[in-house]
């Protein structure tokens, strides 16, 4: 963390300020502030907005820097991709430290500042995938921060040991403890649940856990994890990504749900996907519950769609919850900003005195073009250290 004056950026809609970061954190903002000893940048009247962040993705599953992979499963099932995946990562001898830089760099050129990996962690790749994204936090500490979820993608119940392995995982220092579909994978709800709140307990740790499973059935896992959140007092230490049954059309169905999300805190990462029913922002908005959106994995061996670049994901949350007006497209950028911080249980990204220094420069008339023009990024500064330059990282990919 560092000192930064940014001079001359229009706050938002707001008139031209400039924007003084101490220590790390916005110290003031208003015009003409006097700095004498501090780094000067130039906004030259672009947007200020507040640090972007990606909180559902998976930095060590991404391709790029190879060459085109050419997909043969597609969608045929969860399990086909989940077990082609595994057999490509070994045939092509994925690094997960190299992949998860390359990752992670391009998300910051885009102006992330914070990011939630999910790492997986099996019985054929063991720990290797969170020694190399943990290898990858260390080295951009200064850069992005990233936070890890010990994932068992494969399934826990299915593969004998997994459980042992995620005990490591956590033990190694993985952030939070990570979960999949306890009926639809596992197809044992109550022995992979008491698996994975077992763990929280005994590490002291928080679940992020993935729940693709859709309807009644959805809501029947649903209600078992927050059966457990509740014995375990865990309020506030539970997240749902994806969510897909909240999405489903039955309102009697859903709102009692979404109660007792937000009586235990819970929060819930989107991707906003086009395929699949997703949480609606304005119902969860209006039960109070903290969102937040991920661009999930890009270009890997699950689809080639993807670029790191949230504020492309902030318009997809837009245009798939219907938001058409200024104030509600602002609301979709939020989500993918401090929102999604907010969700993640970390400090809010904002640009107000007291806030984490992470600012990014946009080019646009307004905020809201930017956002539905993922306007080009000037300037990407984390903790008040400049990161990012006219789309290029200062710390080059490996």
């Amino acid at each position: 963390m560092t000192s930064l004056l940014i001079r001359n950026a229009r706050i938002g809609d707001d008139a031209p300020a400039d924007i003084l970061i101490r220590d790390g954190k916005i110290a003031e903002i208003a015009r003409d502030i006097a700095a004498d000893g501090v780094p000067v940048e130039n906004a030259d009247g672009h947007i200020a907005i507040a640090g972007l962040v990606d909180a559902h993705t998976h930095l060590d599953k991404s391709l790029l820097g190879w060459p085109w992979y050419k997909n043969d499963v597609g969608g045929a099932s969860l399990m086909a991709m989940i077990e082609n995946e595994r057999a490509m990562k070994k045939k092509l001898g994925i690094d997960p430290h190299v992949q998860s830089m390359r990752h992670a760099l391009k998300s910051v050129a885009f102006g992330a500042t914070l990011i939630r990996s999910h790492v997986d962690i099996d019985t054929e790749g063991g720990l290797r995938a969170l020694e190399g994204v943990m290898q990858t936090a260390e080295k951009l500490a200064d850069v992005v921060e990233i936070e890890t979820v010990a994932f068992p993608q494969s399934g826990l119940m299915i593969r004998e040991g997994t459980v042992e392995l995620m005990d490591q995982a956590l033990a190694m220092g993985a952030d939070l403890v990570g979960g999949l579909d306890p009926c639809g994978v596992d197809r044992d709800p109550k022995g992979h649940l008491d698996a994975i709140f077992a763990l929280a307990e005994k590490h002291g740790k928080g679940i992020d856990i993935h729940l693709h499973e859709r309807g009644e059935l959805g809501l029947f896992s649903m209600e078992m994890i927050l059966d457990r959140a509740e014995a375990l007092a865990m309020k506030g230490l539970v997240t749902i990504s994806h969510a897909f049954c909240l999405g489903m059309p039955d309102y009697h169905r859903t709102e009692p749900m979404l109660a007792r999300l937000a009586a235990m805190d819970v929060r819930i990462m989107t991707t906003a996907p086009s395929s699949s029913p997703a949480p609606l922002v304005k119902q969860l908005d209006a039960h109070g519950i903290k969102l937040g959106a991920g661009n999930d994995g890009i270009q890997d061996t699950w689809g080639p769609y993807g670029n790191g670049d949230m504020l492309e994901r902030a318009k997809i949350v837009g245009q798939r919850n219907n938001l058409r007006m200024d104030s509600e497209v602002k609301r979709a950028l939020d989500v993918c900003s401090g929102g999604g911080a907010e969700a993640m249980a970390k400090p809010r990204r904002a640009l107000e005195a007291g806030a984490p220094g992470d600012v990014v420069l946009v080019e646009g008339e307004t905020v809201v073009q930017a956002v539905v023009s993922h306007a080009p990024r000037r300037l990407v500064v984390k903790g008040g250290h400049v990161t990012a330059r006219d789309g290029k990282t200062l710390v080059e990919a490996p």
